[in-house]
């Protein structure tokens, strides 16, 4: 017996831009100008005008060169015969919402550490927001009504699609490289040069990627049924993965009550993105079992027992990931990575209630409330990565007040505070935050842990007391010092525990004569020359470790017996105008 074709295939069969070979043309075409456009604006001597080095200027140029990447991109996915300049609207409002964003907190790594999730948000909104304007287009030019309508079998159907199709142009793109790149090395041989020389250029390269990619998205479109496709492949393949996530997230859940919490607390520090892995998993998989419409649902019981499962797991999670989170924060206080951390979580719980609601009413048949319940959190989701993506809340400063606050409480010690946080990571409000700690600290040591950290240039110049707390004590069983009988310097001895020094385990040998400059640390991976300089022992010259596990094992027990010498070599090796050239021969 057939199956009924669902809302999603019977739009897809009534678009009359099933086969428009134009589109890939023109889409090419844009892409490759697109890519031009964006060397020309956001190339290295900041574009036509001189000013170019200045960095308000330089936030333009890139909220300019995303706003048109974007664009470019977002009207490719979304461009259809009919109703054209809806997409152009479309477009050009997701194009600006992240170009704004990245002006508001620059492109990552710029502005002081201002929040890249912002970023992620806007990106976020953009990609969900797509498929829901493309379902309610269909919806519009399939029933001629002007009511706003979201069928879930469109949203869910051009979701999945969309998925597909980045990842298939991308793949198109590489092809494409590969092809051009392989010409470019047959004309070489015989000397023609001109087309490998031009790919390396940085404009080629823009030029080349924009023209493919959107080449690529235009050609897959015109083959929408491959497309959907691979969406039920994928999907498919997924839908058999929900047992074993089931499985394992309710075995992890019954292990709990037996175990306890205090091991996920003392292992890692990273529970609290894994635990929200295992939801983002969860929601995927389920989600593939239960498809977009009735015909498309698992029939298989183990599959979708496993939808239930899953179901069942996903807020557990998420409050144990809340739990983690909140100790964090307990503990060492706000800091915007602990605040987004909360959102996320937040999410995932809000994700988790949604399904455990409606798997309590709907125990049996639970899928058609489980696809409404979808289509509600991804607009709510929608609208919450549109908000957070704007300057209307500011973790930075959230976090730069909380800490100051635990700082000038006592609650924290100064010379425990992480002032490299705080004047590195908290943007424009952690910088403004040093600034009047070093100006008008509760005491004296604040306002001269505050000025150093104000005078740093780059974080690496402030020390991070949290790494120091953690570093465990030095050994000295695994020490030898020879010639016995020797004492190391108290400046050597503090070193030991360092990467290139004694590292943290294995026996280690330290050659030194009382009142010299001069050490060998000779550990069973490594030998490093130390010297004594401006009253620093820092290391000076660093041999190539020993990586052959059998060598290894036997200096380890050549070290623990006291076989260690320095000798004086004689050795050759050339010289060119005075300076030694490549390695010596042996």
């Amino acid at each position: 017996m057939n199956n009924p074709p669902s809302p999603q295939a019977t739009s897809a069969e009534a678009r009359p831009d099933s086969d428009w070979p134009l589109r890939a043309w023109g889409l090419a075409l844009l892409g490759g100008l697109v890519g031009l456009a964006i060397y020309w604006i956001a190339r290295p001597d900041g574009g036509p005008d001189s000013g170019g080095r200045d960095l308000d200027h330089m936030q333009v140029r890139m909220a300019l060169a995303t706003f048109l990447g974007v664009g470019a991109l977002v009207f490719a996915f979304l461009v259809e015969r009919t109703r054209i300049r809806w997409s152009i609207a479309a477009a050009a409002v997701g194009a600006v919402v992240v170009a704004l964003t990245i002006y508001w907190n620059g492109p990552f790594g710029g502005r002081l550490g201002e929040e890249p999730w912002r970023i992620v948000c806007a990106v976020l909104a953009l990609v969900i927001a797509a498929p829901l304007f493309q379902a309610w287009r269909d919806e519009r030019y399939r029933s001629h009504q002007s009511r706003f309508a979201v069928p879930y079998p469109d949203a869910h159907g051009h979701a999945w699609t969309n998925v597909v199709l980045w990842c298939s142009a991308w793949v198109f793109v590489g092809v494409t490289w590969a092809m051009a790149l392989l010409l470019g090395q047959l004309f070489r041989l015989i000397g023609i040069e001109v087309l490998s020389k031009a790919l390396e250029k940085e404009w080629m390269i823009l030029l080349l990627t924009g023209a493919a990619l959107g080449a690529g998205i235009g050609l897959l479109r015109d083959r929408d049924g491959i497309l959907r496709l691979l969406q039920r492949v994928v999907t498919t393949i997924l839908a058999v993965l929900a047992p074993v996530l089931a499985l394992g997230l309710v075995v992890f859940l019954a292990a709990i009550p037996f175990t306890g919490l205090a091991p996920l607390w003392d292992a890692t520090r990273s529970t609290s993105p894994i635990l929200l892995g295992c939801v983002i998993g969860a929601l995927s998989l389920a989600n593939a079992v239960i498809g977009d419409v009735a015909s498309h649902e698992a029939r298989n019981p183990v599959l979708r027992a496993s939808v239930a499962a899953l179901c069942l797991a996903m807020l557990p999670l998420g409050v144990i990931a809340a739990i983690s989170t909140g100790m964090r924060i307990q503990q060492h206080g706000l800091t915007p990575d602990r605040l987004w951390a909360v959102v996320f979580t937040a999410i995932a719980c809000a994700y988790g209630l949604a399904y455990l609601v409606v798997l309590a009413r709907r125990r049996i048949h639970a899928a058609p409330e489980l696809r409404v319940a979808n289509l509600r959190l991804a607009f709510a989701l929608c609208l919450l990565a549109l908000v957070l993506s704007t300057p209307l809340v500011s973790f930075g400063a959230l976090s730069a007040r909380d800490q100051v606050a635990r700082l000038e409480s006592g609650r924290t010690a100064p010379d425990a505070f992480d002032w490299r946080a705080l004047r590195f990571d908290f943007g424009s409000a952690g910088e403004a935050a040093t600034r009047r700690l070093a100006d008008s600290g509760r005491t004296p040591q604040i306002r001269a842990e505050a000025k150093k950290a104000l005078d740093a240039k780059t974080r690496w110049a402030i020390d991070s007391p949290a790494f120091e707390r953690k570093r465990p004590p030095f050994d000295p069983k695994r020490l030898a010092v020879l010639p016995q009988g020797t004492s190391l310097p108290q400046g050597l001895y503090d070193k030991l525990m360092e990467y290139d020094a004694c590292s943290f385990d294995g026996a280690c040998t330290v050659l030194h004569r009382t009142g010299s400059s001069e050490a060998v640390i000779v550990t069973a991976s490594q030998a490093n020359r130390w010297i004594l300089k401006d009253g620093s022992w820092n290391s000076a010259a660093r041999e190539r470790p020993v990586t052959d596990a059998d060598s290894r094992e036997r200096t380890e027990a050549a070290l623990r017996a006291g076989k260690v010498e320095l000798r004086e070599v004689t050795r050759r090796q050339v010289y060119v105008d005075g300076q030694p050239v490549g390695e010596d021969f042996e």
